[in-house]
């Protein structure tokens, strides 16, 4: 059997980040859910009730570790490791990283018989989880907040910062029907994040799940 070979990939705050990430995003998903789709009825007095209101605070509340997370990840890509970049960076204009993407993409499909080795992401994870996960996140942290930013008034940092959105994309109910598709968008990234990383865990020649917990990429062989 060949010997198992360790790079350390994910630092301490990416990993801490990538966690936090995935739990405010259950949390903004749920509540987010009941928020645009609410329940029909409640027992008792509606007085006696404030089920609807502690899941709008849920979610204004993941919705903040969302964006301060957020914030904090992009900070990182600048002074952490070169793979904490890879979120952020994609190279658009180098022919090998679309080459590399294509030879991916036929291995999801089965159509390559063995995959290739990759340190961080590959190509065309890289490219998969900046265009649903990066600007998808921060579309939906900007139509959120200039929602957030009605309750708080025009007046508020929130109307200053982010109220520019709401006419942008016409009137309020837009942007509400535009971050209720965005949380979709975002779900269906979360579903083939989920399938790809086991998949690739137990398909690939190197770990996956794991690494996001150690840290440490293990290659399941010393072949190139």
């Amino acid at each position: 059997m060949a010997t198992q070979q360790a790079v350390y990939v994910y630092e301490t705050p990416v990993r801490l980040w990538h966690w936090i990430n995935a739990f405010s995003i259950l949390v903004l998903a749920v509540t987010g859910y009941f928020i645009g789709s609410p329940l029909p009825t409640m027992p008792g007095e509606a007085s006696a009730n404030f089920l609807m209101g502690y899941i709008r605070f849920a979610h204004f509340a993941a919705a903040f570790v969302f964006a301060i997370g957020f914030v904090g990840r992009f900070y990182w890509s600048f002074v952490g490791n070169h793979h904490a970049r890879q979120l952020f960076r994609i190279p658009l204009f180098r022919a090998e990283f679309w080459k590399e993407a294509w030879v991916e993409l036929r291995w999801y499909l089965f159509l390559e018989k063995e995959p290739r080795k990759y340190v961080g992401h590959n190509p065309l994870a890289q490219g998969v989880m900046f265009l649903m996960l990066t600007m998808g996140s921060l579309f939906m942290i900007l139509t959120g907040f200039a929602l957030y930013s009605e309750g708080a008034g025009t007046d508020s940092w929130f109307g200053f910062f982010f109220g520019w959105v709401i006419p942008l994309f016409g009137q309020s109910q837009d942007v509400h029907t535009w971050h209720h598709l965005g949380m979709w968008y975002i779900i269906l990234f979360v579903m083939t994040h989920i399938y790809v990383a086991i998949r690739e865990d137990i398909m690939s020649r190197q770990s996956l799940v794991s690494t996001m917990i150690s840290g440490w990429r293990m290659f399941k062989d010393n072949r190139p």
